[in-house]
């Protein structure tokens, strides 16, 4: 009897102890992306925790919003509310912040550090998710394509590896990184196979720079906000699917190949931007990108910390070949250089494939558009002042693009030379000559992608 009332006080006491058990306060640092991927897969619907907030960085619009209760889940009926970043330290005192997660990329590590301190003197434990807690498993086979830095060429290796698929007698989809600048909601599953399903999806610039590629291709790519859906939906009429990355961000799924690029044009950068390390590390192929303009000693540099950190990796030799077509206008020509617009913003790269196919077909003079840059462009800018003689094709919004349009047009140059995926001649009225510079994934060393492939990939 005494066993049976001694057993009958724990059971009361546990109870007790559970119900008097604090939830934990959370906020969600991210970019409409990582931030949102995580909350659904480790913390929707889980009563231990409330996700009081999301901050918002990097990516212009995308605060002063809110993560809808569709979405959100049960607990979260009037959903989540999502401010600016600059926020961030008064939120952790307002709601008393058990727990702050670090959910965004290619930021160096000396960011991350100065985040975590502020943090941690708010209150708060900086918390970074691990790689597995995240990646949700697939029934098929994933082949994942990443990189340490935004700009290294994901999207042309990517459209490489879905086309060595197809030719292999393949049925293969390609799901992107997320992009969900517009009504969340309505973005849970996107699914892109004609170029009306960009319209249908009130696409932005920046989304149809990734999707285009692969409708061009004849590729199936799938994105949106709920990856979990997102993945089961394309099980459906994939034989593989290819995790297409987004800046140096570690896959949502589980790979059972996991390809990372890394730029010798930013040597030391895969040991040294979040989470850059973390995907060298988890890479069975790694490919060295746009060797064709890099120097030899940077090369060597890269090579050099890959055998450091992953020496078991299969290592490609590659460039990102470019070509125009009629590169005579280009000659003795004043030049506008359009680039990627991650690729030289928070991506820190100093140029892309306009400049790149202004010097390889000129000579011609680089035309500076800083005079000439208004609203949001003009603001890009002075967010960051290292970019040069080239503008970045800002468009996460329809206002944001007529701004890109106008600046483009009254800047003066003879010509435009577009190193974007799309071909933005067809997005926005330009006054000027267009020329587009195009770019393909080469390998230049042996074996190259079809063979580790072929000798990776298991049928499930």
């Amino acid at each position: 009897m005494g066993l049976v009332d001694s057993s009958a006080e724990k059971v009361d006491l546990y109870i007790e102890t559970e119900m008097n058990m604090k939830k934990k306060s959370v906020i969600i640092m991210g970019a409409a992306g990582r931030d949102f991927h995580n909350f659904n897969v480790c913390f929707k619907d889980k009563e231990n925790y409330e996700v009081v907030a999301f901050t918002a960085t990097q990516i212009p619009n995308i605060a002063d919003r809110k993560y809808p209760s569709e979405l959100a889940g049960k607990l979260y009926p009037e959903g989540i509310a999502i401010y600016d970043e600059r926020e961030l330290i008064g939120l952790i005192k307002e709601y008393k912040v058990d727990d702050v997660v670090f959910s965004y990329s290619d930021v160096p590590y000396e960011y991350v550090m100065h985040k975590a301190s502020e943090v941690q003197a708010a209150g708060a434990s900086f918390v970074i998710m691990g790689a597995e807690q995240t990646m949700i498993k697939s029934k098929v086979p994933i082949i994942a394509v990443c990189a340490v830095r935004t700009g290294c060429g994901k999207s042309a290796v990517t459209r490489r590896v879905c086309q060595i698929l197809k030719d292999a007698g393949e049925k293969v989809v390609a799901i992107r990184h997320p992009m969900p600048y517009g009504d969340l909601a309505r973005q849970k599953v996107q699914r892109f196979e004609t170029y009306d399903d960009l319209a249908l999806h009130d696409c932005t610039i920046e989304e149809m720079e990734e999707y285009e590629p692969h409708i061009e291709q004849g590729t199936i790519v799938y994105a949106g906000v709920d990856y979990e859906a997102i993945l089961r939906k394309a099980e459906e009429e994939a034989d593989i699917i290819v995790w297409d990355g987004g800046n140096n961000d570690l896959p949502f799924y589980k790979p059972d190949i996991h390809i990372t690029l890394v730029d010798p044009h930013r040597p030391g950068h895969e040991l040294t931007f979040y989470p850059s390390e973390t995907n060298l590390i988890l890479a069975h192929i790694i490919i060295i990108s746009k060797e064709e303009y890099a120097d030899a000693e940077n090369i060597i540099k890269v090579k050099e910390n890959i055998k450091k950190t992953n020496p078991n990796a299969s290592i490609i030799d590659a460039t990102l070949n470019i070509s125009v077509e009629n590169p005579e206008e280009i000659k003795g020509k004043k030049v506008l250089a359009v680039e990627d617009g991650p690729t030289v913003t928070h991506g820190g790269m100093a140029y892309g494939a306009a400049v790149l196919a202004a010097r390889k077909y000129g000579p011609s003079r680089l035309v500076d558009p800083k005079p000439f840059a208004i609203g949001s462009i003009k603001e890009t800018f002075n967010k960051y002042p290292d970019i040069d003689k080239l503008l970045p094709a800002m468009g996460y919004s329809r206002k944001q693009t007529l701004e890109l349009e106008e600046t483009i047009n009254q800047t003066e140059c003879d010509i435009v030379i577009t190193g974007t995926p799309i071909d933005l001649g067809k997005m926005i009225k330009i006054d000027k000559p267009i020329v587009r510079a195009k770019y393909e994934f080469q390998e230049i060393s042996e074996p190259g992608l079809r063979d580790l492939i072929t000798g990776l990939i298991t049928p499930y």
